[in-house]
């Protein structure tokens, strides 16, 4: 099975990066990235080592930050966490029409996505090692596009115009229950309220199997993103809090850890 789940979801990842790959876009948009051509080979073995087996948990982020999945083509992707947590390394190609502002040093990149560091490294602290996390957790963006002003500034797929909006998520969205048919999950988790957004849409829309779509439950996280204040203010004890109630979380690793009696 573990086989045919991560070649479903490469599947589906390079299916709705080719027809993304046919849209255009109008200004402010000037520069548009795919991680997923790119930095194919570190997103694939990012699949291959951790989506391999259906999920009790999916979470569910919006689009690529400028040192995350931007550089790692992994979701969340903070170099550190990826390169030392994941044990992943990878060659990540150079994108068409880079903004000189923007570019693209793969794992090389010295600049830490701080949305990417405080996700997986709540993980890591909650559940130790990448294997125990991915045992039944999965990590998926809804989109993976990056669109860059000409200033450089980053453009979030909603701050789009509705006719380019729609088309992304009329690919976005089939991508999504694709990767739902895969993982077969309990729980589809937002991280933000754009996520949330997006996977109730899709659950909504006859894209999944009935089945699938009753069973699933969606709630949301609160956004890693320095931009929100309350995630300043201590992003994993509001994690903590959300999902407690949920009955989704073991032991943190360092509680474990302290229960283990010295030798």
């Amino acid at each position: 099975m573990s086989g045919a789940v991560a070649t479903r979801l490469l599947e589906a990842a390079d299916t709705m990066s080719r027809t993304l790959a046919a849209l255009r876009f109008a200004p402010p948009v000037a520069h548009v990235y795919d991680p997923l051509q790119y930095a194919r080979e570190p997103y694939a073995r990012y699949v291959e080592r951790f989506g391999g087996t259906r999920k009790r948990v999916v979470l569910l982020g919006m689009n690529p930050g400028p040192f995350g999945m931007m550089q790692t083509g992994v979701p969340f992707g903070e170099v550190a966490a990826v390169r030392d947590w994941m044990g992943i390394e990878a060659t990540v190609q150079r994108p068409p029409h880079e903004h000189p502002r923007r570019p693209i040093e793969g794992f090389a990149c010295t600049r830490s996505e701080v949305s990417g560091r405080r996700l997986w490294g709540w993980a890591q602290a909650r559940f130790g090692s990448a294997e125990a996390f991915f045992a039944d957790w999965f990590v998926l963006n809804y989109c993976p596009l990056v669109f860059l002003a000409d200033s450089g500034r980053n453009l979030t797929p909603d701050k789009l115009p509705r006719a380019e909006r729609e088309a992304v998520a009329a690919a976005c969205d089939r991508h999504l229950a694709a990767a739902l048919a895969a993982l077969q999950p309990q729980w589809l988790i937002g991280v933000g309220a754009f996520a949330e957004r997006c996977a109730r849409g899709v659950l909504a829309a006859g894209l999944v199997e009935p089945e699938l779509a009753a069973r699933v439950q969606v709630a949301q996280i609160l956004h890693p993103s320095p931009a929100s204040p309350a995630a300043n203010r201590g992003w994993a004890e509001a994690v903590e809090r959300t999902l407690a109630p949920l009955a989704l979380l073991p032991p943190a690793a360092d509680q474990i850890q302290r229960r283990v009696p010295a030798r």
